[in-house]
């Protein structure tokens, strides 16, 4: 959290205004919060108890027909978010590919700084290459030299 303090910018009473309450509801002595957005915006923080970035939210994990709804912290990582699911749906961490707004997300990536929220919805699919390596391992059958 950055903390700043404002600056009064136009002078006495202002055309808008009233003059009897000059200032923001809410703000003591002329002393705003701000917050720094994923996107590197420098915003007046949100007075709200569902701040981004806090606390635990709820992900709707959706893989092919099937849904699954995580509790996780939403300062975690997919990497972790991955850990999680493969506990649930037995596909490794290294076999999954975890997509959010239409694009795959690395394992290193935050949740909160892309902006996933609460009851947001996120595509895991297999990794193509390695259900292939499957498919294929089990296809041929294991041969045994002799010497």
């Amino acid at each position: 959290m950055i903390k700043l303090r404002s600056k009064r910018f136009c002078r006495g009473n202002s055309k808008l205004g009233s003059g009897a309450g000059n200032g923001v509801k809410g703000q003591e002595k002329g002393e705003i919060k701000w917050e720094l957005r994923p996107g590197g915006m420098l915003v007046q923080k949100r007075e709200s108890a569902e701040s981004v970035g806090e606390g635990m939210i709820t992900v709707r994990v959706s893989i092919v027909s099937k849904w699954h709804e995580i509790s996780i912290e939403s300062t975690s990582t997919f990497g972790e978010l991955k850990m999680i699911l493969s506990l649930v749906t037995g596909l490794e961490p290294r076999e999954q590919r975890l997509l959010f707004k239409g694009k795959e997300r690395e394992d290193s990536e935050y949740l909160h700084m892309v902006g996933v929220r609460d009851k947001d919805k996120v595509l895991l699919l297999e990794d193509p290459a390695i259900k292939e390596m499957k498919l294929h391992a089990l296809a041929t059958p294991c041969r045994t030299i002799s010497v």
